[in-house]
């Protein structure tokens, strides 16, 4: 095939290091940590000794800036797997220079923008990802992202863009179009009682890192949604939410079947349900097990009566019917509380927020950062809340704010 390369590039030093044209087509993408806030410029240099015997097809500076050292035509030597870098594009990208590895919302962005240039351009539909080992390196059920610490004993890429590497898939696929940003199940995992996308109880316990790990960490219980399924030890990949659905501070790995329970039959998909409530049918028969009319379903209900697993729906938003039906609380899902306040503001990523402190870091974790001048701004990245110093990462986008960097909690509110 005809091999191309990024338009994207703003600097290019050729590295001899690399094995000459690649005997596998592009279908993969490998990420990785730098371990250092450099410039495309410096990593040129770092890559151009033969001495090094080490390069990658591009990387990515502090500043948002990418260059290019290997042209995609050919097999870079970057992942400590020849057939890993056979078939995948490696991108190297600036990061601090201990743990989590985190990098720039610049730098972050541009990468970003890159992996969906080197998508469109080499056919790969889709990115999906795995957090189980051996489902990424035998690219098992459509897998097409890789890491370093695959093939070597390295933390590489850090944990900062390990943990994230989820939602890259996520946006990439997004802006390719793609119809599902989900990882492919393993094979049989649709005889497993949950779901992906279910709103379970986890009861608590051990989370793993793989799901056929022999060891995991203990970890508090909680709501959770699952978010893979695989048919390993521990089947099922959870993540802790709140009542909003918002990821939070929790399980975050994969559990045992037998530590999750479904969300009670006597609640709605979102909760309790009760007199007042605004609410959208999510099931398909009335409590007698009639058909609901699909204008039924295609309008919200206020709640006249609950009683047990039973509650009548009465008066429609519009206010142009009342159906006075009797329908199973576990098919509604509440969309407005009777007497709900502001629901509790949980910040994320794209929130516009007003900050008001004095200080911002280089990274979620730095031990001292510079003074800024507080105002309107924007969250770009969020990082361990409740584990880093520093969680949220903001950029200023009112007038006379300087903020572009990590701050505590409690700093802002929302605009």
């Amino acid at each position: 095939m005809a091999y191309t390369n990024s338009p994207l590039v703003s600097y290019t030093k050729l590295s001899p290091n690399h094995s000459g044209q690649r005997n596998h087509a592009i279908d993969t993408i490998t990420i990785h940590c730098v371990v250092g806030q450099c410039s495309v410029q410096t990593l040129g240099e770092v890559f151009a000794p033969t001495s090094r015997q080490a390069s990658s097809n591009y990387g990515v500076g502090y500043d948002g800036k990418i260059g290019m050292y290997v042209e995609e035509k050919n097999r870079s030597w970057c992942t400590s797997s020849a057939s890993n870098d056979h078939r995948a594009i490696t991108i190297e990208v600036a990061s601090d220079t201990t743990e989590p590895y985190a990098v720039t919302a610049k730098a972050y962005a541009a990468m970003l923008d890159l992996v969906t240039d080197i998508c469109k351009r080499n056919g790969i539909k889709k990115l999906v990802w795995s957090t189980d080992k051996n489902t990424r390196m035998n690219h098992l059920n459509g897998c097409n992202m890789t890491v370093h610490r695959d093939y070597a004993n390295k933390s590489c890429p850090g944990t900062y863009l390990y943990e994230r590497h989820g939602e890259i898939a996520a946006e990439v696929n997004k802006r390719l179009g793609a119809s599902t940003t989900t990882p492919d199940t393993g094979t049989g995992s649709t005889s497993l009682k949950f779901k992906v996308g279910d709103i379970v109880n986890f009861a608590g316990g051990t989370h793993y890192s793989s799901s056929n790990a022999t060891s995991g960490s203990s970890v508090k219980g909680g709501k959770a949604k699952i978010t893979q399924t695989y048919n390993g030890k521990h089947p099922y990949h959870c993540r802790a939410v709140n009542d909003a659905g918002a990821y939070v501070s929790g399980v975050y790995g994969w559990v045992d079947e037998n530590t999750l329970t479904a969300i009670s039959t006597g609640q709605s998909a979102t909760g309790s349900v009760e007199v007042g409530d605004l609410v959208k049918i999510v099931g398909t028969t009335y409590y007698s097990g009639a058909a609901i009319p699909s204008w039924v379903k295609a309008k919200n209900w206020y709640v006249r009566e609950v009683k047990g697993d039973r509650a009548v729906i009465d008066k429609s938003e519009d206010g142009g019917n009342a159906i006075c039906s009797p329908i199973k609380v576990s098919a509604l899902a509440v969309v407005k509380k009777a007497t709900q306040s502001a629901a509790p503001w949980t910040p994320a990523v794209g929130d516009i927020v007003n900050y008001s402190g004095s200080m911002h870091y280089s990274s979620a974790n730095a031990a001292s950062g510079v003074s800024c001048k507080g105002g309107q701004a924007k969250i770009t990245q969020i990082y361990q809340l409740g584990k880093s110093k520093h969680p949220y990462h903001l950029i200023h986008t009112g007038s006379g704010c300087t903020v572009y960097g990590w701050v505590d909690a409690g700093t802002f509110t929302k605009a």
